[in-house]
């Protein structure tokens, strides 16, 4: 991947806003830490980019089933994680975040390339980077369309197959305050950008599949209205939202600054946002269920919520249950 490829932070905006006010469909990519952002027309987009954002697309559908596959993971120990977990758990009750959104990158191995991760994914949103980064994202993060902007925070997940799954997510306490707070988080945001802010849908439930499991997982949608002027300002609009309170945590800057601390990793494009822009309307999802070629190492980059309720052994699970292939 040549340097040149990627806009520095203020250089991404400007291209974004551009390409908006010209109505020129294209494809953008925002890395976590907005560093590193890539936008370029459809019409002319490299031909080693491969998206699909529900039925947008730029490859064809694949029909049989994968062929067999191994899949191998070296985690983090417990130990490890729960030592960072404890710092984690420090800073909340120093009052200084309330929900933090942890995660770790666990090498993988297997005899896939990531092109053909891509291909067999099921997933609503994918993504394949010219051999350096696949994803398949079960969360959206904003549309714009006519003159609404609708955000879909997802936090909460549970194993479908546990007892009463649907109402043991739905009645968790810890789980309803972290989706709580997210709610908020996402409101407030929608509101720096928007005015008449609504939640119009409130921890919904979608089922995704997670290798031989499936997952429950909670999302909430919030809309709020946006100016007419709207696509002459989109990168204005989403260098704002980003990045995602959803994978971030609340209060937002201070919050990213513990993660910065404590992480022993660069997330570098996990959980960052990527999407199309039709010319007319715009969709986007968040980076997350995410595998990175490193050197020729293969890293599967995943997490969760922590609050104040958490349980070390819970969330190191969380962890775990999220490094799959949904195939």
């Amino acid at each position: 991947m040549k340097p040149s490829e990627w806009l520095d932070h203020p250089g991404g905006v400007e291209k974004i806003n551009a390409l908006g006010k010209r109505r020129e469909p294209f494809l953008f990519v925002i890395s976590y830490d907005k560093n590193y952002i890539f936008a370029q027309p459809l019409r002319a987009l490299d031909k080693d980019i491969f998206y699909k954002i529900e039925e947008w697309r730029n490859c064809p559908a694949i029909q049989n089933k994968t062929k067999s596959y191994r899949l191998s993971l070296s985690p983090v120990t417990f130990q490890a994680y729960q030592e960072t977990l404890e710092k984690i758990l420090e800073e909340i009750r120093s009052g200084n975040t309330y929900l933090l959104n942890l995660t770790f990158r666990t090498p993988i191995q297997t005899d896939l390339s990531l092109k053909e991760i891509f291909v067999y994914a099921k997933a609503k949103f994918k993504l394949y980077f010219k051999g350096k980064f696949v994803c398949f994202s079960p969360e959206r993060f904003v549309t714009m369309q006519g003159d609404t902007i609708s955000a879909y925070p997802m936090k909460g997940t549970i194993e479908a197959s546990a007892p009463d799954a649907h109402g043991q997510i739905l009645s968790d306490p810890k789980e309803t305050a972290e989706h709580v707070m997210i709610v908020d988080l996402m409101r407030n945001d929608l509101g720096i950008v928007g005015t008449n802010v609504e939640v119009k849908r409130f921890r919904y439930i979608d089922k995704i599949k997670a290798g031989e499991k499936e997952l429950l997982q909670v999302s909430s949608e919030i809309t709020a209205k946006l100016s007419e002027d709207w696509r002459d300002r989109i990168g204005e609009i989403l260098d704002h939202l980003t990045p995602a309170g959803s994978v971030t945590g609340t209060p937002k800057r201070r919050t990213t600054q513990i993660i910065d601390e404590n992480e022993n990793y660069e997330r570098g494009f996990y959980t960052g946002v990527f999407g199309i822009f039709d010319g007319d309307t715009l969709r986007s999802a968040v980076m997350i269920r995410f595998i990175e070629e490193e050197e020729g190492r293969l890293f599967y980059k995943s997490g969760g919520g922590i609050t104040l309720d958490s349980q070390p052994q819970d969330e190191y699970q969380e962890l775990l249950d999220k490094i799959y292939l949904p195939f």
